[in-house]
């Protein structure tokens, strides 16, 4: 990974995607056409392991705007910066006051739980593959296969994750690849055949075709 500075935040790239970018061209009519409408812009990653999941459990089944409105009154309750520890310390009540559901206060403290007592093996992350971090992931109350897996491509940046529960990834490959049919998760993984290994990087572009705009997780 290469780290690049943005402002004072330090974010990273993947350092496979011109690699991955020039595969999928070759093998994939549609990656051929769809790449070079995005320029030089790729998946980018930023945070640590802890905050990037507690903000996904924050923005749970709720609208952008609203999730941001609700984790910065959640961090500003902390004495310092965003940590397992910091977040065991705080009172239910004053999360409540954040605007957080009791459900999410709950799993906000069993990934803090998670991560505190090392339950989960984060510097060993990177030698484990996908699916045992999966595992380890959606033991988490609140954390299931999609978050997990959106956590392996947006954090990790693991460069072959295939999201079939993603709406985004159907809906793309459906307007893609098929003038609009439905898709059947058996179709989508069909066409993935292609992508491999980097149906991370491929997502990533459908995903772009419905939304040019692209997403920090």
């Amino acid at each position: 990974m290469a780290p690049v500075k943005k402002a004072t935040v330090e974010i990273f790239t993947p350092d496979y995607w011109e690699e991955a970018c020039k595969h999928l061209a070759r093998k994939d009519r549609v990656m051929k056409r769809l790449i070079p409408q995005f320029g030089d812009v790729r998946l980018e990653s930023r945070g640590d392991a802890f905050t990037t999941l507690a903000r996904s459990i924050v923005g749970q089944q709720v609208s952008v705007k609203a999730a941001q409105t609700v984790w910065d009154k959640f961090e500003a309750l902390l004495p310092r910066k965003m940590t397992p520890a910091n977040v065991l310390k705080l009172k239910v009540d004053d999360m409540r006051a954040c605007g957080l559901s009791a459900r999410k206060v709950e799993y906000l403290v069993d990934l803090a739980i998670h991560f505190d007592t090392q339950a989960v093996h984060v510097n060993a992350w990177k030698h484990m593959a996908d699916e045992l971090i999966i595992e380890e992931l959606v033991a988490i109350r609140g954390i299931g296969r999609w978050t997990a897996e959106m956590f392996l491509i947006f954090h990790l940046m693991r460069p072959n994750v295939l999201p079939l529960d993603d709406v985004g990834l159907i809906t793309g490959i459906s307007h893609n690849y098929f003038s609009g049919d439905p898709v059947s998760r058996s179709d989508a993984r069909e066409v993935a055949v292609a992508w491999a290994p980097y149906c991370s990087v491929a997502t990533w572009y459908i995903w772009r075709s419905l939304d040019p705009a692209p997403v920090a997780y």
